[in-house]
C-alpha cells in the first residue's frame, strides 16, 4: 500500500474553482511508496513546467501528506 502522497488543490480565487469548470472542492492525489520518493516528485511538482508560456503562473497548491 502507497502511504506517502501529495495532496493537489487550487488557491481561493482561482478560476478553475468555478462550479462549472472544477468546482471549490476539486483535490487529486498522487501515491508513492516511499517519503523519499514524494519528495522527489514534491520538488519536480514545484519546478517551473518548460512548456508554459513566460508569465504563465501554475497555480496548484501541493500538500505532502501521509496515510
Amino acid at each position: 500500500m502507497k502511504k506517502f502522497g501529495i495532496c493537489i488543490t487550487l488557491p481561493d480565487g482561482d478560476t478553475l474553482r468555478a462550479p462549472h469548470l472544477l468546482g471549490a472542492d476539486w483535490e487529486s492525489f498522487r501515491w508513492f511508496n516511499s517519503a523519499a520518493e514524494r519528495d522527489k516528485a514534491y520538488d519536480e511538482m514545484l519546478r517551473h513546467p518548460e512548456y508554459y508560456r513566460k508569465g504563465d503562473i501554475a497555480t496548484q497548491v501541493l500538500t505532502k501528506v501521509e496515510k
